[in-house]
């Protein structure tokens, strides 16, 4: 077997799955059909049909993907390739998984190869494809034969025949797990719609706070509450005027659902692009000075006066529409600032498009509820504090915290790039500098331009002061090599622990020898966690990076388990006595010549899943100690399922 197909055959799947009952994915179905040219020669022509959210991958090697492989049998003396084979023609777009532009191909794709026929009786094409195909989260690794005959007839299935040691060098992959009906499988969530939306809504209410939007609040509700004779159509229309506003926020992500239609990856291409995060970098250094007063970003002021004229010109629901667009265009240079990063924010996050519609939407309702509250309840007014240098001060706070959210943006092209420019101490400690420079702004000691003279410190200042001070405080011990550096809290926000000025060296009981494991684990009576993983697998590293290093996950993996990682692309050859042929349960026939292919396939056999990275916690007979996990990057939820299998081992 060529060292190529080595690469490819072995490795059956990367990243995560959280079904332990689940059949093995298949994302992509095949067909094939056979094209005469002449006498003497064929089409061999090859569609695969992949299923929504799923990509397969280009010929081409790349340092990422493992590429589509097509190995013809049979050749000798029956037939010879005329070229190469043949694939759909598409732009390299970015990869989530491997964080790289790739070749890959969605919906469908259909290769072909032409073949001349040596031998006149030679009839039947037996061809092995290999490929690797991925969602945005988990990759497997699959092969499909072709047996085509070249007249149409229907090609009998032949015979196969395992050799008894194959059956028991098989039979041996089989560890008999018990206590399947003991656990339920568990997924693991990401934010939901919901949590998105009361991101946003924080963010619009921030909003309120500046001089851009609070003054406006009692102007408008008075304007619509006396306006009309009719109180309820006042109230009628200062509803009608918090709809639109919300609608407009809406509608300024509709953009993003037509990008992400034409380019399911391009959120993610904006969220993990260097130059568009170093882009992303500078205008919120941008933002960040215009709060603090050195310059006013605005809109052309010719919009917001076309805007407020037609609104005086048309009236009714339309007229209506106009004014909220009108607040929205004036309001900007206190606006744009936040939700520009609410939008950066959710973006870094590899967020969809419907996630921002949420946030956008959150946004929106925030900036719209107070205007319909006070046209409802108008002696709610007398209860709202006058405009004045507070409104300033809350600019000044947002452009500190915008400066530091901009360091976020930088660091993630310093993390893609590896140019160590941000450091995880060094990201923290230019936090800490940020956060002494806020708290002495809010004590009276920084002043900037458009700051009046202070009287003395109102309890708002003393007291955002003091929460400032404690988080600069908590921040600190980021800066050691010691076990409070994790900063929990943050978790997700700085670099990860594992991107540091210092060497952590790993304390881990593990091994990758199965059989090592299971008698070490004996010896020290300490459960296993059986852990499925790839040398090239991106989650895998994410995990053992951002997870396993939280210091409550590590002390327990450290204390209590013995690790056993079976890496399912290990390119290694097993030795001869030790390869044999595995009889798959649909009849056709793997060769497990790698040590690579053993651990996969033993991956499937027991726990009918083949993706990782996968842990099974194990007691010394097989027996489930808990549910198996995939990709897990909540530490709390991680460590609570390692507790539970634990106090399982122990009873």
């Amino acid at each position: 077997m060529t060292a190529r197909k080595v690469l490819l055959f072995s490795l059956l799947s990367l990243f995560f799955s959280f079904n332990i009952f689940s059949q093995e994915l298949e994302p992509v179905k095949w067909n094939y059909e056979v094209e005469k040219v002449s006498d003497t020669e064929y089409n061999l022509i090859f569609k695969a049909n992949i299923d929504d959210g799923w990509y397969m991958y280009s010929q081409e090697e790349t340092d990422g993907p493992l590429p589509t492989y097509f190995e013809y049998k049979n050749q000798e003396g029956n037939y010879k390739l005329i070229g190469e084979t043949k694939e759909p023609d598409v732009k390299p777009k970015y990869d989530k998984v491997f964080e790289l532009d790739v070749k890959k191909f969605d919906k469908q794709a259909q290769f072909s190869q032409r073949i001349s026929i040596i031998n006149p009786n030679f009839n039947v094409v037996e061809v092995e494809v290999v490929y690797q195909a991925c969602d945005d989260a988990k990759c497997i690794m699959q092969d499909k034969m072709f047996s085509m005959s070249l007249d149409g007839s229907i090609v009998e299935a032949k015979e196969i025949i395992i050799d008894e040691r194959s059956k028991q060098l098989s039979e041996e992959l089989n560890l008999n797990i018990t206590g399947w009906d003991n656990y339920e499988s568990q997924d693991v969530e990401g934010k939901s719609y919901f949590t998105i939306f009361l991101l946003g809504f924080l963010g619009g209410l921030i909003a309120l706070l500046t001089p851009c939007v609070f003054p406006m609040i009692p102007l408008t509700v008075s304007f619509f509450t006396k306006s009309s004779k009719d109180s309820k159509k006042g109230l009628f229309n200062s509803i009608l005027y918090g709809v639109f506003i919300f609608l407009i926020y809406v509608l300024l992500s509709v953009p993003f659902h037509i990008m992400d239609s034409l380019d399911s990856g391009i959120l993610n291409t904006i969220s993990t692009n260097v130059t568009l995060n170093i882009i992303f970098f500078v205008i919120f250094v941008v933002f960040s000075f215009s709060f603090f007063g050195y310059f006013e970003l605005t809109l052309p002021q010719s919009w917001s006066a076309a805007m407020d004229n037609r609104a005086n010109k048309i009236g009714g629901f339309v007229g209506i529409f106009f004014m909220a667009l009108t607040l929205a265009i004036v309001s900007f240079s206190c606006t744009g600032p936040i939700l520009g990063g609410l939008l950066g924010s959710t973006m870094a996050s590899d967020a969809s498009a419907m996630q921002l519609s949420m946030g956008m939407g959150g946004f929106g309702f925030a900036l719209a509820l107070p205007f319909t509250l006070f046209a409802m309840f108008p002696k709610w007014l007398n209860s709202l504090p006058k405009s004045g240098g507070w409104l300033n001060t809350v600019k000044v706070v947002l452009g500190f915290l915008e400066l530091a959210l901009a360091l976020k943006f930088l660091s993630n092209a310093d993390l893609v790039e590896h140019w160590g420019l941000l450091k995880r101490e060094v990201f923290i400690g230019i936090w800490i500098i940020i956060g002494i420079g806020l708290a002495l702004y809010l004590f009276g000691k920084i002043k900037f331009p458009h700051d009046g003279p202070l009287q003395k410190l109102g309890k708002g200042r003393i007291t955002t002061a003091i929460l400032v001070i404690a988080f600069v405080i908590y921040l600190i011990p980021g800066l050691t090599n010691t076990k409070w550096a994790n900063l929990k809290l943050l978790s997700g926000f700085p670099p990860p622990l594992t991107y540091s000025i210092y060497n952590k060296p790993e304390e881990f009981t593990i091994t990758k020898s199965l059989d090592e494991g299971i008698a070490l684990a004996k010896k020290l009576n300490k459960p296993i966690i059986l852990d499925f993983t790839g040398w090239a697998c991106v989650n895998c590293r994410k995990m053992e990076e951002q997870v396993w290093t939280d210091d409550k996950v590590n002390q327990i993996l450290v204390n209590d388990y013995v690790i056993i990682s079976l890496y399912v692309d290990d390119r290694e050859e097993l030795p001869k006595e030790e390869q044999f042929q595995y009889l798959r349960t649909n009849g056709t026939v793997k060769d497990i010549e790698t040590i690579g292919d053993k651990w996969g396939t033993l991956q499937t056999i027991n726990f009918r899943n083949n993706s990782q990275p996968y842990y099974v916690l194990l007691d010394h007979n097989m027996g489930l100690l808990n549910h198996p996990r995939g990709n897990t990057p909540d530490e709390d939820v991680y460590y609570d399922w390692l507790n539970t299998g634990l106090e399982n081992f122990k009873k």
